[in-house]
Formats: C-alpha cells, structure tokens, sequence
C-alpha cells in the first residue's frame, strides 16, 4: 500500500498527450467547443498586448516560483482548451490527467477605468490602432500601469485546480495564465472581456475629446472677430445671422443759398469797364516800335517814340 506522500509513475509528454486528446474527443462528441492554446517556437506571445499580460504577471513576487513550469506546459501543448468570458477563465490542462482549471478575475473597478478613458482621450487614432496595440507612448504607460491599468492586481485574481497539487497555484493554473497572454497575441479585445468594459468607449472618448477641442477652437475664433470688431469699428462677417435692425433717420442736409442773378445794369456796366481797357492800350507802341496814337492826342504822333 503506498502512502500519501508517495511520487506517481512518471509519464511521458508524448503518452501525457496521447491519453488528453482521447478525453477530448469524447468532449467534442458531446458538443464541448474546444479551444486549444498553439505556441509556435519558444516565445509565448508576440504582439503587445500578449507581451504586456505575461510581463505584468512576471512582475509579481507572489508568482515567481509557479510561473516557470506553467511556461513549459503551455510551450508542449498542455492546455487543450482556454475560454475567456467576463470575469472568468475555463480551461483544460493536460497532465497525468485532463485537469479543469477555473480562473476568477474581479471587473475593473468602474472608477478606475473612467481614469483610464480621461488619461487616453485624444491620443488613439481608431480601434485598429488600439487593437494592434500601435499606441502612443503614452498610452501604452496608462493601459499598462501595474497599479492604475487594464491587468488585474494578484488580489483580484482566485484560482483552482482539481488535480492533486496542494499548492496555491499549480503548474497548470500557471500554464492557463500563460495561455492567455498567447490568446491575446490573436484576440485583444478579450482583455476588456475580461474585465468587465467596452473597448469601444475608449473610441467613444477619444472623438468626444476631438469635438470638444474643435468646438473650443470654434468659438475662441468667434471671440477673436468680436473683438476686433470692437477695436475697429468694423464689421466682420463670422457666419451667424443677427436680427434686423430699422435705418436710422438722419436730419436732412441744410441747402446753401444759391447766387443771387445778375441783372442787366451790372451786365451793362461790365460791358462799358472791357471798352474802355480795349481803348487805353490801342494805339500804344509795342515792343516793334510801331506807331499808336495816345489816349487823348487829337493828332497822328508818326515816328519813333523814344
């Protein structure tokens, strides 16, 4: 009789693998949507947000000393199947057995992922971006924050396996939770899946954010024009219809006074003043030496007048 504390038979990958693929085609006959994890080469993920899941979990001492043999099981194939749903993680990890591994993970708590909306708005260009993880720097360092961002701390996070390990988390726990950074590498979105929230809003909030600094824009310009009409005296056309206002009535203009006509004595006496100076200067010498006759002489001065 062995005891309890007495080593199972060693049993190879190979036979390991052998005797899960024949429990899970007994699940499939029943109609169980399997979903195995497939590590192609030695890196488990890829992508950013595959990366970023495994780092952040590598980040904490409470793991440390689990998470090395759960990255062997999940390189050879053991975890059969990994579904991620709200809140929860199911999965089957080949081992001596086809163990059942149930992860829980808590929401994001809605105070803090109205933080990460507010620190991310204006800064994702669209929901390709944000899913391809091609972000800003800046964006990258809110979803990723240890304590602030999308990844749930050790405290959120409970676990169990029914395989006989008596340890807080077993290898296969492990390996599902290295499972789920490789599903990342394909499918982010499943994060905030996970976590309770809509990718999407992080969309939403980032166009808001774009109208807002449009409409400020907009009426910082109309500010602009109301002032310079001010200054001026002008007015600028900003687009925007204003009532009608009635003319103003202006007092009419005083008309000058037209001169007075001349009568015919003033034209006569005009008349008389020509004559005379046309006389006075007939008959005088010009500059060629020519005779005239002077105002008042009653005979011909002939010759050359000195």
């Amino acid at each position: 009789m062995s005891g309890y504390y007495d080593w199972k038979p060693y049993v190879s990958v190979a036979e390991r693998r052998r005797r899960a693929m024949k429990k899970m085609d007994a699940l499939r006959k029943k109609g169980v949507d399997l979903q195995p994890i497939s590590i192609d080469g030695r890196e488990i993920a890829k992508t950013f947000w595959g990366e970023a899941w495994c780092d952040h979990l590598e980040s904490f001492s409470d793991y440390e000393n689990r998470l090395p043999r759960g990255r062997t099981y999940v390189r050879n194939g053991s975890v059969c199947h990994l579904a991620i749903a709200e809140g929860q993680i199911e999965a089957r990890v080949s081992g001596s057995e086809l163990y059942h591994v149930r992860v829980q993970i808590k929401k994001l708590p809605p105070k803090k992922w109205k933080g990460i909306k507010q620190r991310c708005a204006g800064q994702i260009g669209s929901l390709l971006e944000l899913l391809q993880g091609r972000l800003s720097s800046h964006v990258m360092g809110v979803v990723t924050d240890r304590q602030e961002g999308l990844f749930p701390l050790p405290g959120e996070i409970s676990f169990g396996c029914d395989c006989p390990d008596w340890a807080v988390m077993c290898k296969h726990v492990a390996a599902v939770l290295y499972g789920v950074g490789a599903r990342l590498d394909h499918q982010p979105e499943l994060l905030f899946t996970l976590r309770g929230v809509d990718h999407e809003e992080l969309i939403a909030a980032d166009a808001e954010a774009a109208v807002s600094a449009a409409t400020s824009g907009g009426k910082s310009k109309r500010l602009a024009a109301t002032e310079l009409s001010d200054v001026f005296g002008i007015d600028l056309d900003d687009g925007l219809e204003r009532p009608s206002q009635p003319p103003s009535r202006k007092p009419p203009r005083k008309s000058m006074p037209k001169p007075a006509k001349r009568g015919r004595v003033e034209k006569a006496a005009a008349g008389k003043k020509a004559t005379r100076g046309a006389r006075s200067t007939a008959g005088r010498k010009t500059k060629n030496n020519t005779t005239h006759k002077k105002p008042g002489c009653r005979r011909a001065c002939v010759g050359k007048v000195g």
